[in-house]
């Protein structure tokens, strides 16, 4: 087997052109009627006077719904603005329609004189179609206007705001306000649409006072149902997203069995894992290698139940190859620092995103977290847990990742539904499980997250009632079945290569990802089993076979084009024998205000063959031509994962394919574009992790030419050797003793 090769080198960097950025136009073919101006200014007139009742806000909250999934360069330019304030920056809210093609609902907070200069927009726009146009105007006609080939002499509006207005009212079907009827009877965490009013201010305007303690962030607070009521009652207009403070944990199957005494060696220098789940039982074989800290109030009754959950993950991380051979994956053993912050059979919501961020603050030496907990309710199509959106909003700020269980179906039901928070984090990986055979186990829940996100990333084993995984508990081994017991093989893989082969996060995600994937197209249903199953031995992802070349790149985005175009794959009589793949992760900021937009940077990967300046990617990503092709937001997501922080392509191995030919420098690219949802640049010195393969189609081990040419073209090329790395893990961690 080839070694993992490690390349370290230069990325050139590229501001944005504005070359090509033409005048506001309609699609090809399309036109817009007076009447449609008409019925938009109808609603901004109905909403101005809506407003005018309300004392509550100096503003007013209004939703845009859009004919379909829009584009950022689709969505309103001229309506909802006034000079220096853009309408992408007054957006305080997204969702999707409930309809069979999803459309989106854009909500946005702008102040009284920017609803009335809309009005006023709308206005001036509808006299000049009528007095000009006939009442109808088309995309000819403004190609036409922007050539100056059709005078335009109206002064009681500029010609970029009159034809925006044309192009807002094409893509937008109504303005409205967004009402969401919530019903919890529990505490509920409630999320306010972000005003330029105190959210404090807003509720004790309206009867509600709300101690600190029940502050989570400047919109995110916990409310009573009697509050909610209140809430609904005087200001529903104000309540963005809600869900129950109350979760029941999915439950794991225990079959408790006498399999004599396990006994384990005293803990040295390895790697921590850090574990948030149920309580732990520090009589245990394995205590020593565990520090734990019981988060639990004093107040809260504990039973021996409660500790079997946490017990048994923390006993897979740290010696699960011990009574399970068969996945022994060769990371050796761990240490776990663990959390109690749950019962066994629930969990405040509310309670545990304070935990979790205080638990990760005082634990600053832990790079990996393993978190097994999971709700029965299913995730919310339209907005982003609050368990989910703390965990990626650590993990921005932090260099951690947490691994997640994909949750459970509950025993006897037969109709699987979504998965349960906090597996709708974006940044965390989230596991699924699977059976011997990597078929989706019977418990499975499936994804997508927010409609789009794929969801679990991955899958492992996690134990089926043919094949159960086995565990120790307070009350001995056990025999179980569940997500939870499938994530803390990942936690061990992820700290192994990021703890002991010295590997970026980035990286070992990306890795995790690539070796989950094949050469075939895939056939299992990714919302169950995301990018695919890991495998069991750590060799299989840190080595590829004797016919492909793996290597890994990481680097930092800093401006609009992030690229390399000197990677020298082996050329053989003017030809590539190659086929590829490529994998690339992220861990993009989040804003959970902006509901179904969640992530608020876009990294777009290309990745193939130079001709010339341009690259011949190997998915036919046709994005990169921006100014060449058009490619709905649909198309993007579907096909190119836009906005998706883990983006994964390949060329199928088919038995057929055929040698690509060289282009004249004979050497490939790689690009990265980064993209901005909000005004704020969070993508600005965004770091990211790259894992591709190369895999000769005839069988030839091609790797000493590949390094000795990728060395000639200024790259730094290191064979991660498992052995060395290990070694210098060893010497690195041992204690020096002065004398």
């Amino acid at each position: 087997m080839n070694n993992l090769l490690q390349l370290k080198g230069r990325f050139e960097q590229a501001s944005r052109s504005t070359d090509g950025f033409g005048a506001p136009n309609l699609p090809a073919g399309q036109s817009v009627n007076v009447s449609k101006l008409q019925d938009l200014l109808k609603n901004l007139k109905e909403l101005r006077e809506y407003w005018k009742g309300q004392n509550l806000l100096p503003g007013a909250l209004i939703s845009v719904r859009y004919i379909k999934v829009a584009a950022k360069s689709n969505r309103i330019q001229a309506l909802l603005g006034k000079n220096s304030n853009k309408p992408n920056s007054s957006i305080v809210g997204a969702k999707f329609s409930l309809d069979a093609s999803p459309k989106h609902i854009i909500t946005h907070y702008v102040s009284r004189d920017i609803l009335n200069e809309s009005i006023q927009r709308l206005t001036h726009s509808i006299n000049i179609l009528n007095q000009q146009f006939d009442g109808e105007i088309d995309c000819d006609t403004i190609d036409k206007i922007n050539q100056k080939k059709i005078p335009y002499t109206h002064k009681t509006i500029f010609k970029t705001n009159f034809l925006n207005v044309i192009v807002d009212a094409y893509y937008v079907e109504k303005f409205d306000i967004s009402i969401e009827d919530a019903k919890f009877e529990q505490n509920a965490i409630i999320t306010i649409y972000k005003t330029d009013v105190k959210t404090t201010q807003l509720l004790e305007k309206i009867g509600i006072s709300v101690l600190s303690s029940r502050i989570m962030d400047e919109t995110t607070i916990l409310l009573r149902p009697d509050e909610l009521e209140i809430l609904k009652t005087k200001a529903p207009f104000l309540i963005s997203m809600a869900v129950s403070d109350f979760s029941e944990i999915t439950k794991d199957d225990f079959q408790f069995i006498d399999d004599g005494i396990i006994t384990i060696d005293s803990p040295k220098n390895e790697p921590i894992i850090g574990v948030i789940d149920t309580l732990f039982d520090e009589r245990v074989y394995f205590s020593d290698w565990v520090e734990y800290t019981n988060m639990l109030s004093i107040d809260i009754p504990v039973s021996e139940s409660d500790k079997e959950h946490g017990t048994a993950v923390s006993s897979i991380i740290v010696d699960g190859p011990t009574f399970n051979p068969h996945l022994d994956d060769g990371c050796g053993r761990f240490r776990v620092r663990h959390f109690g912050v749950a019962s066994g059979n629930s969990f405040n919501s509310f309670t545990i995103l304070r935990n979790i961020s205080e638990i990760v603050a005082a634990n600053k030496d832990i790079k990996v977290w393993n978190l097994s907990l999971g709700s029965k309710l299913n995730i919310n199509p339209n907005f982003i847990s609050p368990e989910a959106a703390i965990l990626d909003k650590i993990q921005f700020d932090n260099d951690v990742i947490f691994v997640i269980a994909g949750t459970n179906l509950s025993s006897g039901e037969t109709v699987i539904r979504p998965i349960g928070a906090p597996a709708d984090s974006i940044n965390s990986i989230v596991v699924n499980s699977v059976d011997k055979d990597n078929k989706p186990s019977s418990y499975s829940r499936k994804g997508p997250v927010l409609s789009f996100f794929i969801k679990p990333d991955i899958s492992y084993y996690g134990g089926d009632l043919r094949n159960p995984m086995k565990v120790c508990t307070p009350n001995g081994e056990a025999l179980v079945k569940g997500t939870s017991f499938a994530a803390p093989w990942i936690s061990r893989k992820l700290s192994y290569l990021i703890n002991v082969l010295g590997l970026s996060r980035e990286i070992a995600k990306a890795l995790l990802v690539h070796s989950a994937t094949t050469w075939d197209k895939q056939q299992s249903d990714p919302t169950l089993v995301g990018h695919g199953v890991v495998p069991i031995h750590i060799k299989d992802i840190v080595h590829s076979q004797d016919d492909e070349i793996q290597f890994v790149i990481q680097g930092i985005s800093e401006k609009y084009n992030t690229y390399n175009y000197k990677l020298p794959v082996p050329v053989v009589k003017d030809k590539h024998p190659f086929i590829s793949k490529a994998t690339l992760c992220y861990f993009p900021a989040c804003s959970r205000n902006q509901g179904v937009d969640y992530t608020n940077t876009e990294l777009d990967i290309s990745f193939g063959r130079l001709n010339g300046t341009k690259i011949k990617t190997i998915n036919n990503n046709y994005q990169i031509d921006e100014f060449n092709h058009y490619t709905w937001e649909e198309d993007a997501r579907k096909f190119f994962r836009k906005w998706d922080n883990i983006k994964h392509i390949r060329e199928v191995l088919t038995g057929r394919n055929g040698e690509l030919k060289a282009y004249d420098n004979h050497l490939w690219g790689l690009s990265l574009k980064t993209k901005e949802r909000l005004e704020e640049k969070h993508g600005d010195g965004l770091k990211f992790g790259i894992v591709i393969t190369l895999k000769e189609i005839k069988g030839v081990n091609r790797i000493e030419t590949f390094i000795q040419n990728a060395q000639l073209k200024g790259w730094l090329v290191n064979q991660i050797d498992v052995e060395n790395r290990i070694d210098i893990f060893n010497i690195a961690e041992e204690e020096i003793e002065f004398e």
